[in-house]
């Protein structure tokens, strides 16, 4: 007879553990991309990837770091190199100044504010955000950080080492941003994100009226907006109405049109 304390709760489903990651994954998305709706879509397509390759999964590996490769290597094929990321080279320079310093108690200050430092971990590079984001953020060690990415321990510490003194770069230079930018209403990121549907018209009229408001008071969103414009007007100029097709080689097009539309048994209609 099995009693009550033999009995072994049931073990749960695959889709039922993939739910208890879903916040931790949109936070790696959203520190990766840096925009929320992208974000977002990024964890859907890793959450149906991971579903349809349910049996390529071992538990030899924990199902946080096998979702998070899954999900970095989505983001990373999407991804584009960001000219305002911080080089690196830079700012090994910088720290081995030893005139170098930084006015903490700024820094110190700016950190209280979420937004400042999501603003200042975005001008990091992904390979180091992400390390610093998963270490000191979500609190994973550096070998899960090293056997998730694929990459040997000590290069996992010296991004670590390294994005930590950029995100403090990038917080001390942010003071130097804000007050060139002291009347900008959104991001810099965002504004940039959403323009194309402005430019199309598609962008709703609120956020329309945010991104003008923006353009009129940002220190260099306005020069890229112009060059945006530039450009989507010069390729419409390639839409020349005095190119056409060769009169024979339309013929012979239509010709071929003809032939595949022509309906099985049909005779051919004489020339």
């Amino acid at each position: 007879m099995v009693t009550h304390d033999d009995q072994k709760a049931p073990e749960p489903d695959f889709g039922s553990l993939l739910s208890l990651e879903i916040q931790g994954l949109y936070r790696y998305a959203y520190s990766l991309i840096g925009r929320p709706a992208e974000a977002e879509d990024v964890v859907g397509e890793t959450l149906l990837r991971a579903l349809e390759r349910q049996t390529q999964f071992h538990n030899q590996t924990p199902l946080r770091s096998w979702l998070h490769q899954i999900l970095r290597n989505i983001a990373i094929d999407r991804s584009r190199h960001q000219s305002h990321e911080s080089l690196v080279e830079e700012v090994e320079s910088t720290w081995s100044d030893e005139r170098y310093r930084v006015d903490a108690e700024m820094i110190l200050e700016r950190l209280e504010l979420r937004g400042e430092l999501q603003e200042a971990l975005f001008h990091l590079p992904v390979k180091y955000r992400e390390v610093v984001v998963l270490h000191d953020a979500e609190g994973w060690s550096t070998p899960e950080i090293a056997t998730m990415l694929e990459v040997a321990l000590p290069a996992i510490k010296q991004r670590l080492r390294r994005g930590r003194m950029m995100l403090v770069t990038s917080l001390a230079k942010g003071a130097e941003r804000k007050v060139a930018n002291r009347n900008v209403v959104m991001r810099c990121a965002d504004a940039r994100y959403q323009v194309s549907d402005y430019i199309d018209g598609d962008l709703p009229a609120e956020q329309a009226s945010l991104l003008e408001a923006h353009l009129a008071s940002c220190a260099t969103c306005p020069s890229l907006y112009t060059s945006l414009v530039g450009v989507t007007a010069s390729l419409g100029s390639l839409r020349d109405p005095n190119t056409v097709v060769p009169s024979d080689l339309a013929q012979r097009i239509t010709m071929k049109l003809a032939t595949k539309a022509r309906a099985p048994g049909k005779p051919a209609a004489p020339s």
